[in-house]
């Protein structure tokens, strides 16, 4: 029986996170659903649906804006160097004042306004790894539950307290944190508050205040305000469709019941509602105050690990994790620390998280990621990359590695890598022979380093959380991401050198016509790349636009030129190889210093140059007017890395340069990712308004996620709980490398069950305090934060790679079904060992993830 091949454009890029995803259409019921619990769903369901394409429209002025700004701003800064300021203020050239906030407040309003369109779609992530294995019955029993108990009443606190926050917002316009403060203490019992509790409350007040702290527009808040209590109105009512098809799986008998409770139910919640926001209006509602403030012999931090053992419950037992987080912040907030600071907490954090800057390129990178894979680009880049190395052993091996590292350069994302590979190399490594273990070992592992080669999304999600920038995250993972796909690569080809049958060469059938002289043509095409990346280089570290103005852009455009004929025209590339040489040695003579040593970088770089140029002698020889001319495979080649090549140099190079911030170079990538798709003739308005929903759907999946964990760890630390773990762990006799080793171990077991996003916003901001407390290689603080993000990042992808619960298998297992799990989990396990040494590697020599960091900064 054939087994019906996957299609690419059917995957979806958001799955890696996604537990559950909808399949019906928006509006679309049961026949057999009860009659009046129908409409109610379609209505609502149908409501959220156009409210999340209204909302998903908001990324094209969001790109515009931030496309805009660094435009104006870099050109501008350009002709200003040159003496042509007043020409480029003519032009209206040059900052934008409102850029900054406007991009920051679109994103804040992106996620949280289409929040209810993720919950219809079913998109928030749950630990679905127990859940998954229950019957549809039990499945649905305890989401009605979870749902009734946990999601209504925090969605309802969190409506009203949004509202109330929105109201101060547009009313006052303009509150500052003195009257915050005083109105604050006048009405909170602050004797009876930890210190911890007033920190983190303080903290969280000035991260919402008005934008006028780190604002030179000053703009008023309350439009994009509002869309908190919007989306938490939208939210809590599509909690409804999702109870009624609760109701509905569970079976009619059950579902009897739970609609003869309802009208107790509701009137639970509204009192309950009505006894936290207005005591004096329902009887009882002094005792439930008083209730709540009654710590029977209970310590706040004892209060604290209670709080964190029900999240662990409920969290494990399949509920979407942000509306637990949620829930559980109001109920152990309200019980161990004050109500009023509870509800500020929450609104504040939220705010803080929707106009983080940082944090504003998570939805613009996955764009980009979404927009290049939908194009087609991975798809070409392999095959040709394939071609090239037809006559290698183990080529298909080195296209995956190589493929997998350039495409996570330019997406970040890892779902994406492994599902394309396995659509692409899965049938062709079948068809020719290869082991099928190193082959999947290959394809999972080359995956995975979308988690740690910048762009990762992770990593933007990490640098708030360890209060380290970004950008510094990025420079961090260069190298270590590097040493991975190195290590990945000698794996697979030493064994295929010490067994040929892993990996045959291809047949002579699968192998493309080049000229006779094939070895000159690599050759001549590494010296032309290596040429033109380092007039590049030159060109963005400034040393062209002292002569004219843009000169770093007109120099390179004139050597891509010469390259581009050379390419063509033998008589011409005759006369650009000697050229090449000479630039090269010029820049060895360049890097000479006072004491008359050069560069050893640049000597190097000399020598292999002038190795390239032995290689490439060939097309002097009489034979080479007959006999060489560059293959047709090398069109290919460059058509697919080129993209991704332009991608990364404009993108990723101007955050790593420190030409532009995170988010200003997520936007710039997310716009050539449009041009490209529009070049390769691949961009349709239909599929770039689904490319906008996809992007949606994930954003809402993590930052909500974010927000929500935002104001657990807010709750949680302010009851002074990580405090008392770490003085406990400290009180321990072990060496800090001990424990460090212990951290890294609870980090590596939760992810087999867990995603990384609750890992990272969950479990490391409360292991936190242990890792500041550890005195390891000297590291002062920040260093050791981003140290630790970096470890933290290598040890998921890792996770990723280890059965039983390696979520890459189910990936591979899906796009080729002919392989076994079982040889898909072998072939992994060798590369988890691969990836063990890596991260042994990192932990013993921390210079190779602070190398970068330190260099670039000039520190």
């Amino acid at each position: 029986m054939a087994v019906e091949e996957p299609i690419p454009e059917d995957l979806e890029i958001a799955d890696e996170l996604i537990a559950e995803r909808r399949a019906e259409a928006p509006g679309e019921t049961p026949e057999d659903m009860t009659p009046w619990q129908r409409p109610i769903t379609a209505v609502i369901d149908t409501m959220n649906y156009r409210v999340g394409q209204i909302i998903a429209l908001m990324m094209v002025p969001l790109i515009a804006v931030v496309v805009w700004e660094v435009f104006s701003r870099n050109s501008f800064s350009i002709l200003q160097n040159a003496g042509f300021e007043e020409f480029g203020r003519g032009l209206g050239l040059g900052p934008t004042l409102q850029a900054y906030d406007l991009s920051r407040m679109i994103a804040g309003v992106l996620w949280m306004a289409g929040a209810g369109y993720g919950l219809m779609r079913g998109v928030h992530i749950r630990a679905d790894f127990l859940y998954r294995n229950w019957s549809d019955r039990t499945q649905a029993t305890m989401d009605a539950v979870a749902y009734l108990m946990f999601f209504i009443p925090s969605m309802i606190f969190f409506t009203v307290v949004s509202t109330q926050f929105w109201w101060t917002s547009f009313a006052g316009s303009n509150v500052s944190i003195d009257e915050w403060w005083e109105a604050l203490v006048l009405t909170a019992n602050a004797g009876d508050m930890p210190v911890g509790m007033w920190a983190a409350f303080k903290e969280a007040l000035v991260a919402g205040e008005n934008m006028a702290l780190d604002s030179a527009w000053q703009p008023i808040l309350w439009p994009a305000r509002i869309a908190m209590p919007i989306g938490a109105a939208l939210l809590l009512l599509q909690g409804l469709p999702e109870i009624f098809r609760a109701f509905h799986k569970m079976g009619k008998k059950r579902e009897r019941k739970f609609v003869m409770a309802l009208p107790v139910y509701l009137i639970g919640v509204v009192w309950l509602t009505l006894a936290i926001f207005m005591p004096d209006l329902v009887p009882g509602g002094a005792w439930f105050t008083e209730l709540m403030s009654a710590r029977p012999g209970l310590s706040k931090p004892t209060i604290g690990l209670i709080m964190l053992a029900a999240m662990l419950f409920v969290i494990f037992i399949g509920f979407p994790i942000s509306f637990t987080l949620i829930f559980l912040g109001f109920v152990f907030g309200i019980w161990g620390a004050n109500f009023k600071l509870t509800t500020l907490l929450m609104t504040l954090n939220t705010n803080s998280t929707m106009l983080n800057d940082q944090l504003m390129a998570v939805p613009l990178f996955v764009l980009m990621g979404i927009v290049m894979e939908s194009a087609g680009l991975m798809e070409r880049l392999f095959s040709s990359i394939q071609m090239i190395m037809s006559r290698v052993r183990g080529a298909l091996f080195v296209a995956v590695l190589l493929v997998s590292t350039i495409f996570a350069a330019a997406t970040g994302i890892v779902g994406a890598s492994v599902t394309m590979l396995g659509i692409m190399a899965g049938a062709t490594m079948s068809r020719a022979g290869y082991d099928v273990r190193l082959a999947a070992g290959t394809i999972t592992a080359g995956g995975t380093l979308g988690i740690l080669i910048p762009p990762s999304i992770m990593l933007i999600v990490m640098g708030p959380v360890l209060e380290v920038s970004t950008l510094d995250l990025f420079r961090a993972a260069f190298v270590p991401g590097a040493i991975l796909a190195t290590l990945y690569l000698l794996y697979t080809l030493g064994r295929c050198w010490l067994n040929p049958n892993l990996g045959p060469i291809l047949t002579k059938e699968d192998q493309p016509e080049t000229s006779n002289f094939y070895g000159a043509e690599i050759a001549l095409i590494c010296l032309g790349i290596l040429t033109v990346c380092r007039v590049f280089g030159l060109g963005l570290g400034g040393v062209f636009g002292t002569v004219i103005p843009f000169g770093g852009l007109l120099i390179f455009l004139v050597v891509m030129a010469i390259a581009y004929q050379g390419y063509r025209k033998l008589a011409i590339l005759r006369m650009a190889v000697p050229l090449a040489l000479l630039f090269h040695l010029y820049m060895v003579y360049g890097s000479v210093g006072n004491d008359g040593s050069a560069s050893i970088m640049s000597i190097i770089m000399a020598s292999f140059v002038c190795l390239l140029a032995f290689l490439g002698r060939v097309i002097y020889s009489k034979d080479a007017k007959e006999g060489f001319y560059f293959s047709p495979l090398w069109d290919e080649f460059f058509a697919g890395l080129m993209p991704p090549t332009i991608l990364i140099s404009f993108a990723l190079g101007s955050i790593l340069l420190g030409f532009a911030t995170p988010a200003e170079a997520a936007a710039m990538g997310a716009f050539g990712a449009i041009l490209l798709s529009i070049g390769y003739g691949k961009f349709t308005f239909k599929s770039f308004f689904d490319s906008l929903i996809k992007a949606l759907e994930i954003t809402v999946l993590i930052m909500f996620l974010v927000a929500a964990s935002n104001f657990f760890g807010a709750e949680f630390s302010a009851l002074g709980t990580p405090q008392l773990m770490t003085k406990m762990l400290l009180g321990m006799d072990m060496s800090p490398y001990l424990m460090l080793f212990l951290v890294m171990g609870l980090i590596f077991l939760l992810g087999w069950p867990l995603e990384w996003v609750p890992i990272v916003l969950i479990v490391v901001p409360i292991l936190l305090p242990v890792v500041h407390a550890l005195d390891l290689h000297g590291l002062n603080r920040y260093d050791m934060m981003v140290w630790f993000g970096i470890l933290v990042a290598v040890n998921l992808q890792t996770a990723w790679l280890s059965p039983p619960v390696a979520l890459s298998a189910y990936f591979l297992k899906g796009v080729v079904p002919n392989w076994d799990l079982k040889d898909i989990y072998i072939g992994m396990m060798q590369f988890m060992l691969v990836q063990l040494t890596g991260l042994i590697l990192l932990l013993i020599f921390p210079q190779l993830v602070l190398w970068l960091p330190r260099v670039m900064s000039g520190g």
